[in-house]
């Protein structure tokens, strides 16, 4: 196995959608993603569907925002979290529910290549 140790964090946000709103959601967040990426305290994003069916119904997305440094994730959440935050929310109201978590990722591991 190979590793690189290097320290970055994840800005991870759990979204639950009302299918009511699901359609109008996912063109939403096409555009909310690279709002949030145009702060400039991330350097990527990747969008998944949870493969977990949920008690509450509706469809469950994880979003997770890389970032460099601590540094980053505080200014995030200091100059640009609630005003980014509150644009879904005015929007979908009780239809989606969110919640976030930080990651800090401490090492990163590669199989090693049998070609040799």
């Amino acid at each position: 196995m190979h590793y690189f140790n290097l320290t970055m964090y994840i800005y991870n946000v759990t979204v639950n959608v009302d299918e009511s709103i699901h359609a109008e959601w996912l063109t939403w967040i096409e555009s909310h993603i690279p709002d949030v990426l145009a702060t400039g305290r991330f350097v990527s994003a990747k969008m998944s569907q949870v493969l977990v069916e949920e008690e509450m119904g509706g469809i469950t997305y994880s979003i997770q925002y890389t970032a460099k440094t601590r540094e980053d994730l505080d200014s995030y959440y200091q100059f640009d979290a609630n005003k980014l935050r509150n644009d879904g929310m005015h929007k979908f109201a009780d239809k989606m529910v969110a919640f976030r978590t930080e990651l800090k990722v401490l090492n990163e591991f590669f199989p090693t290549s049998n070609n040799n």
